[in-house]
């Protein structure tokens, strides 16, 4: 990798009219007073680094489920996936994601499968680290359908700021490990609901990154994860 490679990462399309709107406010603030017209310019150059699409090394071996966003690890514990997903009410392991504004936003699909069900709905837009958001926000719901015949639930959901998710997939698509499935604006949250049995090889406050960091493996018998901060 270049060392220019390292600061300036690839934009998703889907930004592209977010920064030209940012970037001719900050052209107006620059004729009307310098100083605001630096600060258009900050703010224009956030924007642009919020829709970064970077590209990564996705693990291919058979059973692991890698994460499907940027974040931090905020929740883990059990829970009953959305009733609009047609599930059960038996609950399994959640693991949610919390990303902050400064993330990138591009979620990326957990593990090879099928989309067999995707189900929006709308709500509030709640602080997306609270327990709570889980239920009252904004939601866009994907069962997953895994190639031994398991399924795994994943959630997007709006947070306090973010007003939009934009899915990239439709229902009875095949998604490879590590591929784009949408994006969140602005700041939000994922959630993963593991297959019964199965434990998070994550723990409380871990960074992670989309399409790399393995979240669980379908063919491992060790326990859950403990961490220390440090």
């Amino acid at each position: 990798m270049k060392m220019h490679e390292t600061f300036i990462k690839p934009m998703h399309p889907e930004g592209r009219r977010f920064v030209a709107i940012f970037a001719a406010i900050t052209l107006a603030l620059f004729l009307l007073w310098e100083p605001l017209g630096w600060i258009g310019a900050g703010i224009t150059v956030w924007c642009y680094y919020f829709f970064r699409d970077p590209n990564r090394s996705v693990p291919v071996r058979d059973g692991l489920i890698v994460s499907p966003a940027d974040g931090i690890v905020s929740l883990i514990e059990p829970a009953v996936p959305p009733a609009e997903l047609g599930l059960d009410d038996t609950p399994l392991m959640r693991v949610s994601v919390f990303m902050s504004v400064f993330n990138c936003h591009v979620n990326r699909t957990p593990i090879a499968s099928t989309l067999e069900k995707m189900a929006y709905r709308p709500g509030k837009f709640l602080n997306a680290s609270l327990d709570k958001a889980s239920e009252d926000n904004e939601r866009n719901s994907l069962l997953l359908r895994l190639e031994d015949g398991r399924v795994l639930p994943v959630v997007q959901i709006a947070g306090l700021v973010a007003r939009r998710i934009v899915p990239f997939v439709s229902e009875g698509e095949f998604l490879q490990t590590g591929e784009r499935f949408g994006l969140i604006r602005f700041g939000s949250r994922l959630d993963v609901y593991l297959p019964e049995g199965v434990s998070p090889l994550v723990a409380l406050g871990q960074t992670m990154v989309a399409g790399e960091t393995v979240l669980a493996d379908l063919t491992a018998d060790e326990p859950a994860r403990q961490a220390r901060s440090e």
